[in-house]
């Protein structure tokens, strides 16, 4: 499950230290069963007997990769080595994202980036990041703790609005942006990837709050559950 990376031992009590970095793979093996953050909400059984129509659609995106990247945007060997992994920049504009198919990274802060991937590459693409990058880097897997929710249809907006303080209005929410933000009494990071589609990053801890607020939020405009 995991591979430890440990210090050789130094030839003199005087040596400097060596650091350590512990890897680990997160993902259980074949005989134990993932459980999504929403798992208890048995969303494919919601789906399979719930409406089909409906103004706002919902899907979680389960067991994915998380991976949070912190660096210095003036090291050029932290970037250097990202882009080399990713095979595209990291986005450095504020409250931007990057894509290339499955592989997506969301802007954060000005060192710090959030790395979303298919959840059986995310122990690889830690390592081969880890290898690539030089200065110094901070890369935590956080996949366990979040989950991926999308929101799409013509009334999804409206939802947004319900939910967040942030304007969500198209003068100010493009297409591509990215946000992170107050949802409901929470916290989500909100991108923005289609006319009527916004993906929420959302923690485990509060997936069984959101999910309740989110049925109780699209009831009027009617909420159709994908599994």
């Amino acid at each position: 499950m995991s591979d430890i990376i440990a210090p050789t031992k130094p030839a003199a009590v005087e040596a400097a230290p060596v650091a350590t970095v512990a890897l680990m793979d997160q993902l259980p093996s074949a005989d134990i069963r993932a459980e999504s953050p929403l798992y208890h909400a048995d969303l494919a059984t919601v789906a399979k007997q719930g409406p089909k129509t409906g103004g706002v659609t919902l899907q979680e995106h389960k067991l994915l990769g998380h991976l949070v990247i912190r660096g210095n945007q003036d090291n050029a060997g932290f970037l250097a080595g990202a882009r080399a992994v990713l095979g595209f920049d990291l986005p450095t504009q504020p409250l931007t994202a990057a894509e290339d198919g499955a592989l997506s990274v969301r802007w954060i802060a000005p060192d710090e980036w959030l790395v979303i991937m298919p959840g059986k590459e995310a122990f690889e693409l830690e390592n081969r990041l880890r290898a690539a990058m030089s200065g110094h880097v901070a890369i935590v897997n956080v996949s366990g703790g979040q989950t991926v929710l999308e929101l799409s249809g013509p009334d999804a907006r409206a939802v947004l609005k319900k939910s967040t303080p942030y304007d969500v209005h198209d003068r100010n929410f493009p297409v591509g942006k990215v946000v992170t933000t107050v949802f409901a009494k929470s916290q989500a990071v909100i991108r923005r990837t289609g006319e009527q589609n916004w993906e929420l990053v959302i923690r485990r801890s509060f997936a069984d709050y959101l999910w309740l607020w989110l049925q109780d939020a699209c009831a009027e405009f009617g909420l159709v559950v994908k599994d």
